[in-house]
């Protein structure tokens, strides 16, 4: 298994679908994250590469040398453009930290891209396998308007970026259901590796 890449799973689902929480679980299992949420904090934070570029191009986003988080949203709320020249200047640095990232986990038989608008940023192509996180739409909504400083108006916006999680569910290789507990998600991200790791045992991915 050395000699060959690791398997990439992209990991997925629309805002409020438990993601994250998904994530922790293949970690737990020992299989490498990429976090692009994560990787984003990196570049906003003070010293990150995105606070020079972006700071340049939205007026008052710079505070204490790093991105305000809450004034960028102001920009580029319900601003199509402005959302465009957003991600001109983040999507090739995080590119780069996933390059670094690959760097970094070689000898792995596979390993995780956790990647929040995978599907609308045509980023599937790059997966081998895609695994969608999902619940119902009233939860979903329930579980996001609980986030500190989230209106529903955000929410709406939000919610009209991303695929629709039907069509989302429809795409992926596995879905993981979470308004049934932890212990529930667990087992099935528990199921899906040990799927893939016999799969990839036989040959058959």
């Amino acid at each position: 298994m050395a000699d060959r890449k690791p398997l990439h799973i992209g990991l997925t689902g629309s805002i409020g679908m438990g993601k994250s929480e998904t994530s922790k679980m293949f970690q737990k299992l020992g299989i490498p994250v990429y976090d692009a949420d994560a990787a984003v904090h990196r570049l906003y934070q003070r010293d990150g590469a995105a606070v020079e570029p972006l700071g340049a191009a939205f007026e008052g986003v710079v505070k204490d040398g790093a991105i305000d988080r809450a004034e960028l949203s102001k920009h580029v709320t319900g601003n199509h453009e402005a959302t465009q020249k957003l991600q001109s200047i983040v999507y090739p640095l995080m590119a780069k930290e996933r390059a670094r990232f690959l760097a970094e986990t070689v000898g792995h038989d596979m390993i995780v891209f956790d990647i929040p608008l995978l599907f609308e940023t045509r980023g599937e192509g790059n997966m081998d396998v895609v695994v969608v996180v999902s619940a119902p739409a009233h939860v979903q909504r329930e579980r996001v308007l609980a986030r500190p400083g989230m209106t529903a108006e955000k929410f709406e916006y939000l919610h009209s970026r991303q695929l629709p999680d039907e069509e989302k569910r429809a795409k992926a290789h596995f879905v993981v259901v979470t308004d049934m507990g932890l212990e529930h998600a667990f087992d099935q991200v528990k199921m899906i590796v040990a799927n893939l790791r016999d799969r990839l045992k036989a040959g058959n991915i």
